[in-house]
């Protein structure tokens, strides 16, 4: 089952953007029932033997909060995945416990349509709050905030996204960041100054579940076997909110730029062909995606590889959110800051320089695994910090108006990183009743949720 700890009081939070979806329902009442033991981690990286001593957090000290949108209960939205065949039938009412306490801990997101009352920097110093609230009242050695959100279309002109202010807050709450989605995050240019300060390690973009997982392999397989790839076309047919938000250009385009780059990066040049992808709400959260290869043998002669890839993006998806989550937040508490490059195995489009073949990616895992294995440089110690204004430390603030100027970098960083605070000062003992491995509290006040 999970791997153990030599901290066996640690407590580690994993805050989901996108709280109330399938990806992340699927993440909250997989982790609940390899817990329990009513299922095997499989898909589970971490849970295979290179990783086993690596001091991960075991899964049964993952606390799960996070923000949505959209007002639709967990245990309703994990009934309904069971319906479409993601969660195995009896699932939600055997975790029943488990998803109302994680129920209790999404918080409002924003910005939604209409709400122009907050400005761009209230809105990340309320994440923040959130963020840190969720980690005093649980008692957290520290948090990983983890985007699972829908893709949004790409950014126009300096405005931060809804995606860029989430890691934003993350940052300010002193928090590791994780982008498993194409949307734009930290790699907002208003954000490089306060990502490469923050001290804090980030990874991402967009998981590597499925059809850019195959071209990860067969694209090393034809440059090492000296076949000219003369075209490389493909089709994607998906439901669900993901399915729904690509049918605007812009976001398609955000998704298909990763793709499109493992190609290029494995190959050495780019082929011929694009991606299609189209909604088909009536699949749900099961997609399909089709390639057509065409390549050149020796004397020139002309072949095809053809291959139909067909699965379930939030079974898919589950286990390797796990897998960051536990990752960043072990590789956070060795020391280490800045992208983690060595995570590119589970991304479509990496932070940092690395390869871009599976295997050699799984390679760099594999060594980051060892890192991890012999502490990395020195723990960080269990601390709380606060959440500070912004532009009280002197760091440009972010701008209230709707067209935000680029900030040179955010305040009150200190978050779960740096030099051990008190835990009685502003935490206090209320509400620390754990009411499970996976949700904490009830608290007052539900907001909406996705």
């Amino acid at each position: 089952m999970s791997t153990s700890s030599s901290h066996p009081r640690t407590r580690v939070g994993v805050w989901l953007i996108g709280a109330g979806g399938s990806v992340a329902t699927t993440v909250v009442a997989g982790c609940a029932a390899v817990t329990a033991g009513l299922h095997r981690p499989t898909g589970m990286v971490t849970e295979t033997p290179p990783f086993t001593d690596c001091d991960l957090p075991p899964l049964s000290a993952l606390v799960f909060g996070g923000h949505d949108t959209v007002d639709c209960p967990l245990p309703k939205r994990a009934e309904a995945l069971t319906a479409a065949g993601v969660l195995p039938y009896g699932l939600p009412s055997a975790i029943a416990s488990e998803l109302a306490a994680v129920d209790r801990e999404i918080r409002p997101g924003a910005p939604t349509p209409g709400d122009t009352n907050r400005t761009p920097n209230g809105l990340v110093t309320t994440f923040a709050a959130d963020i840190q609230d969720f980690v005093r009242r649980h008692d957290l050695d520290r948090a990983v905030v983890v985007n699972v959100a829908s893709t949004e279309p790409a950014p126009k002109g300096t405005a931060l996204p809804p995606s860029s202010l989430y890691a934003a807050a993350a940052l300010r709450a002193g928090c590791p960041y994780v982008n498993f989605t194409p949307s734009t995050g930290l790699h907002h240019p208003a954000l490089a100054h306060t990502a490469a300060t923050s001290g804090l390690p980030y990874a991402g973009r967009d998981g590597k579940t499925g059809q850019t997982l195959l071209r990860s392999v067969l694209g090393p397989m034809f440059r090492q076997r000296a076949l000219e790839v003369r075209a490389w076309s493909g089709t994607n047919l998906l439901g669900g909110g993901d399915g729904a938000s690509l049918t605007d250009p812009s976001a398609a385009a955000a998704k298909n730029a990763g793709k499109e780059r493992v190609l290029t990066d494995t190959l050495g040049t780019t082929p011929e062909g694009v991606v299609h992808i189209d909604d088909v709400p009536s699949l749900g959260d099961w997609k399909t995606a089709w390639d057509h290869i065409a390549f050149d043998g020796f004397l020139g002669t002309r072949m095809i590889l053809q291959t139909t890839w067909q699965g379930c993006d939030s079974a898919l998806a589950a286990p390797l959110i796990l897998d960051l989550a536990r990752l960043t937040a072990r590789a956070h508490e060795t020391g280490l800051s800045g992208p983690l490059s060595e995570l590119g195995f589970y991304f479509k489009d990496p932070m940092g320089d690395g390869p871009a073949g599976l295997g050699e990616q799984y390679a760099e895992l594999v060594r980051f695994a060892e890192r991890l294995r012999v502490g990395g440089r020195t723990a960080v110690p269990r601390a709380v910090g606060a959440v500070g204004p912004v532009g009280s430390a002197g760091p440009t603030e972010l701008a209230g108006s709707a067209e935000l100027a680029v900030p040179t970098g955010l305040s009150g960083l200190s978050g779960l990183s740096g030099k051990r605070a008190d835990r009685d000062a502003g935490a206090g003992t209320e509400g620390r009743r754990s009411s499970g491995p996976l949700g904490g509290a009830p608290a007052d006040g539900e907001g909406e949720r996705r």
